[in-house]
């Protein structure tokens, strides 16, 4: 089957103006301003779009979502459900990247890859890292080099805890030598190979990945820190690395008024404002997560879960405060596409992967294409999970 989508305003992110595209195994085959009349595709195998100049975009990358659920910090019956495909799609999210967090306990490794490879099959570009918050990591085979070389799937380590009172509180030595094999993994397959790290508010910050850019020869770009906009404090200190070579990540999650933290809109305008580079940010949305809520005890006292749509609320809060789309779209898309080399992700040409979001003029999202396929069309599933 081929899909001719016509009249959309395409931003691959730049933009590109009114064009057609030909959709066909996934790929995108064809971009013009007019492509030909449809009966010169064989008309009894396309299907034509009109899309009357609505803006077409990339699909949203996610680079850190729990995808068989987080949770679990207050008991068992605290533990937060897997995320169900259309939560990931109706947010006009197409790739995603799971991960464990706090329990690589009573979750293992073999659940998320079975997670990941579900994804897959109802539709996704799903892949996972290896590991979870603690050290030495959770592995399938026992070695973190060994699992990125051997585990279609994974990409990376994610997400070692640090500066959180829920980590395995690890050395230096023992941070660099994860980062080593990540870097190593990730040459010997091509793969993004880097190494994701949860941030918590702990006094000591980033201190470990500065040490780690003074002290050894591993690449800046091995260095994923997210939730960097949980606190000032540890937002100035992403602000100093970024310029290193350090792709740092915010998080869609809510912030309230008064809170020692900016939401991922706030964290994204002050980063440009500051003069970052523009390719070394990139913002998640922690779906499937929870949220908790400390005291200074350790003791939980308040707890929510994050939701997959918070990367497209922070997206369109942009657009609403007057950003363009095309200054907008590389944090969601191409920054990410690039860290974790998904080389046909991220972006709207020929030969790339059919992943695209069309939005609203209010700026939500409207329709959605997972590898050609239309899995929403106006804000509404037309592919659910095999459980929803």
């Amino acid at each position: 089957m081929l899909l001719l989508l016509r009249g959309g305003s395409v931003f691959a992110p730049e933009p590109l103006g009114i064009c057609d595209l030909l959709i066909g195994g996934g790929k995108i085959l064809a971009i013009a301003p007019k492509l030909p009349p449809i009966e010169s595709f064989a008309p009894a195998h396309v299907t034509e779009i009109s899309l009357q100049g609505a803006r077409v975009i990339p699909g949203l990358l996610d680079a850190h979502v729990h995808s068989t659920g987080g949770g679990g910090e207050a008991g068992p019956h605290t533990r937060v459900p897997a995320v169900p495909l259309s939560a990931f799609t109706l947010g006009g999210i197409t790739t995603v990247v799971g991960l464990l967090g706090t329990d690589g306990t009573t979750r293992s490794m073999e659940n998320l890859v079975a997670a990941t490879n579900a994804l897959r099959v109802e539709g996704l570009s799903a892949y996972c890292w290896t590991g979870g918050y603690e050290v030495p990591p959770v592995t399938l085979s026992g070695s973190v080099r060994r699992d990125i070389a051997f585990v279609e799937p994974i990409v990376g380590v994610g997400e070692l805890a640090i500066s959180d009172h829920r980590s395995s509180q690890p050395t230096f030595e023992e941070f660099i030598r994860i980062a080593a094999d990540c870097h190593v993994g990730g040459l010997m397959t091509g793969k993004a190979g880097v190494l994701h790290l949860h941030l918590g508010d702990g006094k000591r910050g980033l201190s470990l990945v500065r040490r780690a850019l003074d002290e050894t020869e591993l690449p800046p770009r091995v260095f994923y820190p997210t939730h960097v906009n949980r606190n000032k404090a540890l937002f100035d200190e992403a602000l100093a690395i970024a310029p290193r070579g350090v792709t740092v990540d915010v998080t869609a999650f809510p912030v309230e008024d008064g809170e020692d933290a900016w939401s991922a809109e706030d964290a994204i305008e002050r980063y440009w404002a500051a003069g970052a580079p523009d390719g070394r940010i990139t913002c998640s949305s922690d779906g499937g997560g929870c949220l908790p809520t400390f005291d200074g005890q350790g003791e939980l006292v308040r707890m929510d879960f994050a939701r997959p749509s918070a990367l497209a609320g922070a997206l369109r809060a942009l657009l609403e405060r007057g950003h363009p789309l095309a200054r907008v779209l590389p944090v969601f898309t191409t920054n990410v596409a690039n860290l974790l080399r998904l080389h046909q992700k991220g972006r709207i040409g020929l030969g790339a992967d059919a992943d695209l979001v069309v939005l609203s003029d209010e700026h939500q999202v409207r329709d959605v294409l997972a590898g050609g396929r239309v899995v929403v069309r106006h804000g509404v599933p037309t592919v659910r999970g095999t459980f929803e």
